[in-house]
């Protein structure tokens, strides 16, 4: 019956449509196939490895889960919905046998509370297993709004700083258990962002500087959106900056930075090993556009007749022109399985101390009768022209983004050009930051800031939220190991 359907639908074309249509089909493949992006080409054995996701029950999030559960990863999901939700309670043995893997778990933690936040990295940092690592951050991807929604802007608004607020609680908390891990451990902290970062990049500094990364309700959803997203990767880019500053040394040389351990080491800041990026997989068509149009049935305020109806009729060219979950998760996977800068360091060390293994190894490859194209490439030059991850950076479609981010105003800079000294700085007299300017999303200057904004709006979140005993010392003192120093 197919058959016959389609030769009578061949049939009835005339022959001289066919080379319009067979073009016609090329093009629409290989526009496809440049909408869908890039692929990674990397891969790698998760197996042991601890990863706390959050957002792990969004469209794409849900791939991610699959994606790494294949591969072997330790996962423990945060669910904002109950355990006995039918998400997490029907999807996670679900995942469990199609995955041949029983290490995947979740925890239910309300991104909206911080009591719920901090009770599960207290249950986390205080449990017998405390390794990780890798932390991703999946929930702040999905988009908040929809065009049809106008009334509800300030309650979005809110929403976006609270999810934002949440990434920022969650890696102060768990980041002095990450600094205490082994030196030769790879640690990754990923942030998914959203598409939309570039819009707001011309105006970022300048809300920043009127005390409101935030755009302000009114704005359109999309510049509101791009805020958001480029703040986290500011925020993730200047984590790294303070990371890279910490003393990075051996378990047996102890003391303060700048001076002499007891064993005569003297103690200087080393690239650290854990590594944070933020990583925007794309326009999505699940989390970016379906949310738009207010086409998402999971959505606190519902489904929109209108918005709906209008995703069912766009759909055919929204599958041609938006990604689908799974080419949205390439760039995730490829920040993910990249190999460290300390690796790539280390294997250049063992090339450079046992020169034979080029001819070893190629003699074995003899032997085992395999060829490789970069056979006769000597191992030094492979290891040098090999990707690694980039540290603080944002990837796209599987590549670094250079983000230009205005910096900030002219009468927030002291005559140097340097961020203005903090309002609360410390008894002893400001004390100068330690590592250099690298001009990257703004400078040093705008991460500060953007810093102090997280830090101020946590304390208001958290009043709010009747957190007990947290107040200014204690906070200060919660996130020292992650903050800034005063400049």
């Amino acid at each position: 019956m197919v058959v016959q359907v389609i030769f009578g639908l061949v049939t009835a074309v005339p022959s001289k449509y066919y080379v319009h249509i067979g073009l016609t089909t090329v093009a629409l493949v290989v526009l496809y196939a440049f909408i869908q992006g890039r692929t990674t080409n990397r891969e790698r054995d998760l197996h042991a490895r601890v990863i706390i996701l959050t957002g792990g029950f969004t469209p794409l999030g849900l791939v991610l889960l699959n994606a790494l559960a294949s591969r072997g990863a330790h996962i423990i999901a945060l669910s904002p919905y109950d355990l006995e939700h039918p998400y997490p309670s029907l999807l996670i043995p679900l995942l469990r046998s199609t995955t041949n893997n029983e290490h995947i778990y979740a925890d239910h933690v309300d991104l909206a509370d911080p009591k719920s936040i901090r009770d599960f990295c207290t249950k986390f940092l205080t449990g017998q297993d405390t390794r990780l690592d890798a932390v991703v951050f999946a929930h702040e991807y999905h988009t908040i709004g929809s065009f049809f929604r106008r009334g509800g802007a300030e309650a979005y608004a809110q929403t976006r700083e609270v999810a934002s607020l949440a990434t920022f609680l969650i890696m102060t908390l768990l980041l002095p258990a990450l600094l205490v891990e082994p030196a030769e451990r790879d640690i990754r902290i990923v942030s998914l962002v959203n598409p939309f970062y570039a819009a707001a990049a011309p105006v970022f500094a300048a809300q920043l500087a009127a005390a409101s990364s935030e755009a302000p309700a009114s704005s359109p959803i999309l510049l509101s959106e791009g805020q958001r997203a480029l703040r986290t990767a500011i925020l993730t880019r200047h984590l790294q900056r303070v990371l890279d500053s910490l003393p990075n040394q051996s378990p047996e040389v102890q003391g303060p930075k700048g001076q002499q351990s007891s064993q005569g080491a003297k103690i200087t800041p080393q690239p650290s090993n854990i590594l944070t990026v933020s990583a925007c997989p794309g326009i999505s068509r699940k989390d970016t556009i379906s949310p738009l149009l207010g086409a998402d049935r999971d959505a606190p305020e519902g489904l929109s007749k209108l918005g709906f109806l209008i995703y069912i009729i766009l759909f055919p060219f929204l599958t041609l022109l938006t990604k689908s979950p799974t080419s949205s998760l390439q760039t995730v996977l490829h920040v993910l399985f990249l190999p460290s800068p300390l690796k790539r360091a280390r294997a250049m060390l063992d090339a450079a101390l046992n020169p034979d293994s080029d001819m070893q190894n190629k003699e074995a490859k003899k032997e085992q009768g395999s060829e490789e194209e970069d056979g006769d490439v000597p191992r030094m030059v492979r290891i040098i022209n090999e990707e690694v991850l980039k540290p603080g950076a944002l990837y796209r479609e599987c590549a670094v983004v250079q983000q230009p981010v205005p910096g900030l105003p002219a009468d927030l800079q002291d005559k140097d050009g340097k961020a203005e000294k903090p309002r609360t700085a410390k008894k002893d007299g400001p004390v100068e930051t330690a590592f250099p300017d690298d001009g990257e999303f703004g400078g040093e200057a705008v991460g500060r800031a953007v810093w102090e904004w997280y830090e101020e709006r946590l304390k208001v979140w958290e009043a709010k939220a009747g957190v007990n005993g947290v107040d200014a010392e204690e906070q200060s003192g919660q996130s020292a190991a992650a903050g800034p120093p005063p400049s």
